[in-house]
């Protein structure tokens, strides 16, 4: 029976699945992965131009040795752009690409992908389906001795948890093994820069909080400059040291997660980072009056038109009982423990968001009250 099912396997071009194994493998000791030598990037005003279209536009970017920096911003702005550019895969247009200030990129000259100290996890994996466990982590050590190269691919598949299945292939593991096989297959080399496109996006939500967690670990781990494309607000806070918001090919604001969260260049990074509610008014005496109270606006002079926007969470609390402005219920969705809830306020055509702890006193169609941290209140002069 068994030897009539692998003749029917091999009548076909390629192999059924197995059933993946129990993925409930713990991942290796922290602090085993191994330290590599971390890289300094630099774009000097770097165009890339594709099927008649400027996808970088004067790309100016440092990135520090060790750094973790998260690249956000809306698809087609050019996050993975950088990332194939760094790999040496996307020829540029004009400017340069330095890596430890040395040119690997200009108009007319592109290091070789293998010579640029640098490790690409794709957001398919990009596994080779033809190789076990432990060749796909060993392919990218071909400059090793064989006891060596196997040595360390080995010591790779243990700190992510795939000790025991080196002689598996790719398709018998499950989706969060194989993530975890391409992160082996990354760091095995030690490069001086690692670069994941969307790593988590191909999670469930469950398994993306745990994998995101261990990933982590062992980038602090490596200590490479590491860059990481998301299109996740969140998960880029949880990740970054820093943040890099692009647009339209450009570096629109590039600071600290706390920073750019807490202090956005403008209203798009605001909308991009998180739901807002906004009140358009024009200050006087220092203040804007909106239906919600007077907002002061110490920086702006009076006349300027402006956007007051306010966030879901820690801009605004709700409360059953005064004081506050009086508002309705309109909407309450569950949500482990923190629910969402929308408001109707009075002189307002947008509903109010709120985001906060569960309350079984809040029944839709009920009043509510809500009050206004000024500290957490966003201001933007409108465009």
């Amino acid at each position: 029976m068994n030897s009539q099912i692998k003749n029917d396997q091999a009548d076909i071009g390629n192999p059924k699945p197995d059933s993946p194994k129990p993925s409930n493998l713990k991942w290796g000791r922290r602090g085993t992965a191994g330290v590599s030598f971390a890289s300094t990037i630099s774009f000097d005003k770097v165009d890339v131009i594709l099927g008649g279209k400027k996808i970088l536009n004067q790309l100016d970017l440092t990135l520090l040795r060790g750094e973790i920096v998260c690249l956000l911003g809306e698809s087609g702005s050019g996050k993975s752009t950088i990332l194939r550019i760094i790999a040496g895969i996307q020829q540029i247009d004009s400017g340069t690409v330095s890596i430890n200030k040395t040119v690997v990129s200009d108009a007319n000259y592109n290091l070789e992908p293998q010579k640029r100290g640098v490790g690409l996890m794709f957001q398919d994996f990009a596994l080779f389906p033809h190789l076990t466990l432990l060749e796909n982590v060993a392919f990218g050590l071909s400059n090793l001795k064989n006891t060596e190269k196997y040595r360390q691919a080995n010591a790779a598949l243990l700190r992510v948890g795939l000790s025991g299945r080196e002689n598996d292939y790719p398709h018998m593991l499950s989706g969060g093994q194989q993530q975890r096989l391409a992160l082996a297959r990354t760091i095995a080399p030690r490069p001086g820069v690692i670069m994941l496109d969307e790593p988590f996006s191909g999670l469930d939500s469950k398994m993306r909080e745990t994998v995101r967690a261990e990933t982590l670990a062992v980038l602090r781990e490596i200590n490479a400059t590491t860059i990481i494309v998301t299109h996740d607000p969140e998960e880029a806070m949880l990740l970054g040291d820093k943040i890099i918001l692009l647009r339209n090919g450009q570096v629109i604001q590039n600071d600290s997660s706390i920073n750019v969260y807490h202090h956005p260049i403008d209203i798009e990074v605001a909308r991009f980072l998180s739901p807002v509610s906004e009140i358009i008014g024009m200050v006087k005496n220092g203040q804007v009056e909106t239906p919600l109270g007077a907002i002061k606006t110490p920086k702006k002079p009076d006349g300027q038109k402006v956007i007051i926007a306010i966030r879901p969470v820690d801009a605004i609390e709700m409360y059953d009982k005064k004081p506050g402005t009086r508002g309705r219920l309109i909407s309450k969705r569950e949500a482990l423990g923190v629910d969402i809830y929308e408001v109707q306020v009075e002189h307002m055509e947008q509903l109010i968001s709120v985001r906060q702890r569960s309350n079984p006193n809040f029944l839709v169609g009920s009043d509510v009250f809500l009050r206004i941290n000024m500290q957490h209140v966003l201001v933007f002069d409108q465009e």
